[in-house]
């Protein structure tokens, strides 16, 4: 997360636009900008099982990152993918994403507000943010799901409830995995996103080194110690 900031900054400065892909090492979750995270995740499950808990600068709700992968893509608010809206921008950008998935020879939709979906079940999430001048899109496209493990580090309203949601998760998410009928690696996966977005907006993408610039990783470290990793951020609501 503290990444993401970092690139939005360099863009914000006059960078070019950005399309980052990733992994979480351990397994995640993150809380959306406005939730508070007491009436949101379990702690105390979390730091049993070994779970990070980090606090998005995007909007919506908690989300288990585990596997799966995940794009941010940022971008200035006067480029012609931003849009005039984020309601206006999500089908735009998340285009990408179906192309990608159709590359590999799945049928998937956009579903208003800004979910994607493939033979009838959810299949990626996401979620945008504008601030300094620039768009900040990121999301996540599932390679597989474990709804149990989710509702042990998630709350839900009534503990009765949570064998009929895990079930209805199962009903309404999938996993690339499912709808391919094989384990899909991340490096396959990533590569055929970055085609799906590249071809559906048009993008031209410039060479360089891979991964961030040694300024943007220094930057994200001060963000982490300053915000992401502190107390006061990550317990703010």
């Amino acid at each position: 997360m503290a990444l993401d900031e970092a690139l939005l900054e360099t863009v914000a400065a006059g960078a070019v636009p950005v399309l980052r892909f990733y992994g979480w090492s351990p397994p995640a979750v993150s809380i959306g900008y406005f939730q508070g995270i007491e009436e949101e995740v379990d702690l105390e499950a979390c730091v049993r099982r070994g779970i990070d808990v980090v606090r998005r600068i995007s909007g919506g709700g908690a989300v288990f990152h585990d596997a799966e992968i995940t794009y941010s893509l940022i971008m200035p608010l006067d480029h012609p993918l931003a849009g005039t809206s984020i309601m206006a921008s999500y089908g735009r950008l998340c285009s990408g994403i179906t192309a990608g998935l159709g590359l590999l020879g799945i049928d998937a939709a956009f579903a208003p507000i800004n979910d994607i979906v493939a033979g009838g079940k959810k299949v990626s999430g996401n979620a945008q943010t504008r601030r300094q001048g620039c768009v900040l899109q990121h999301g996540t496209v599932l390679l597989d799901s474990d709804p149990e493990l989710m509702f042990e580090l998630l709350k839900v309203p009534q503990e009765k409830m949570k064998g009929k949601l895990i079930q209805d998760i199962k009903l309404r998410v999938t996993g690339l995995y499912a709808l391919l009928g094989r384990n899909i690696s991340y490096v396959e996966a990533r590569d055929v996103l970055a085609r799906g977005f590249r071809d559906a907006l048009s993008l031209d993408y410039v060479s360089g080194p891979a991964g961030p610039s040694p300024s943007e990783e220094a930057r994200a470290g001060t963000l982490v110690r300053e915000k992401f990793g502190s107390r006061a951020w990550l317990r703010r609501r």
